[in-house]
């Protein structure tokens, strides 16, 4: 896409990272959080995730149209190798390419700090989302029903897993 930049995200994206994010947050089963996230929360959050993963933002001559992220897995030590990724897209932008540039970038990035398999969840349905995901070679690997309930309705989630590499007998630790 021309004039289409993906770079890490710092705080002073976060108000706008916030914006995107509040929509889903307000309109959609696409998180499970009921309430936005102040700007200061999502500073807090693209600091965090940065350093230990990534948080990196699209802009389209010079506006930020949408962001992905990587984060840690779960909490017990024997799954640091293992990452949860997510993007989400200014809703008024959607199908400009800036999803597929965003995960092209988060996965090499992750890949590139030792982590070795990405997982996804994905709140169902949510066609757009597991086209996605299917473009980069995530396949559904487990479904949770009923997990969620927001704006009225149960909702299922999808967990979908990509190997970033093949499975090693002795990883280098995650930088």
């Amino acid at each position: 896409m021309q004039g289409l930049t993906i770079r890490d995200a710092t705080v002073d994206d976060a108000a706008v990272c916030a914006a995107i994010y509040g929509h889903y947050v307000r309109a959609t089963p696409a998180t499970f959080e009921l309430e936005p996230p102040s700007a200061e929360e999502v500073g807090r959050r693209i600091t965090s995730y940065g350093s230990s993963h990534a948080w990196l933002v699209a802009e389209v001559d010079g506006v930020v149209t949408g962001f992905a992220y990587g984060t840690r897995f779960a909490e017990r030590p024997a799954y640091r190798w293992s990452c949860e990724v997510s993007v989400y897209l200014d809703p008024e932008r959607l199908g400009g390419g800036s999803g597929t540039a965003l995960y092209d970038a988060l996965l090499a990035r992750l890949l590139g700090r030792g982590f070795q398999v990405a997982y996804a969840k994905v709140s169902q349905p949510n066609d757009a989302s597991n086209a996605l995901h299917a473009k980069f070679g995530f396949e559904r690997v487990g479904l949770l029903r009923r997990v969620g309930f927001k704006l009225g309705a149960w909702h299922d989630v999808a967990i979908l897993q990509r190997d970033l590499v093949p499975p090693t007998p002795a990883p280098a630790e995650p930088t």
